[in-house]
């Protein structure tokens, strides 16, 4: 291995054992800018088996959380196992129990803060989210978590929670 190679690796080393885990080995650095990239790279086989072997039509991933649509119950069933199985032998990951469910579409899917509905123009706000953004907008948040709320906001159907915001 030539020595810039050698560099890199030592480099990458310290950045994944900067993060302390209570678990040896497991995990990476939270907040880490090369976290993203990290998990990006290792999971990227995850997302070559779900297009190429499994076939989802409607998959979407980001970071080590993913979801799936169907209007098959019993397809997504047989996938579950599937997936769960390629996770453990291929990327040594496990699916956490309290966090794989299926369930209808009409109710829309819970992910990354918004309320996903199958026509993929609605998007709602999770309320939780909604009640600590207006909680910070009241208390005066400065102007970097102003515009980062805002950016946020818009990716979704929130015309009336932006108004609120500037009546604040």
């Amino acid at each position: 291995m030539t020595h810039k190679f050698e560099n890199i690796i030592s480099l990458l080393e310290k950045i994944i054992s900067s993060f302390h885990s209570t678990r040896q080995g497991i995990g990476l650095p939270l907040g880490n800018l090369t976290s993203q990239l990290f998990v990006n790279i290792y999971m990227n086989e995850l997302d070559q088996y779900m297009k190429h072997k499994v076939k989802a039509k409607y998959y979407i991933r980001y970071a080590d959380d993913f979801i799936i649509f169907s209007e098959d119950k019993k397809w997504l069933e047989k996938q579950l196992v599937l997936i769960a199985r390629f996770l453990s032998y291929n990327l040594k990951l496990e699916l956490h129990p309290d966090k794989v469910f299926i369930k209808t579409l009409v109710s829309g899917v819970d992910f990354l803060g918004w309320v996903n509905f199958p026509d993929h123009r609605t998007r709602i706000l999770r309320t939780s989210t909604k009640r600590r953004m207006i909680k910070n907008m009241a208390n005066g948040q400065n102007q970097a978590k102003v515009g980062s709320y805002l950016g946020l906001l818009r990716h979704g159907n929130t015309y009336k929670l932006k108004k609120s915001f500037f009546s604040l």
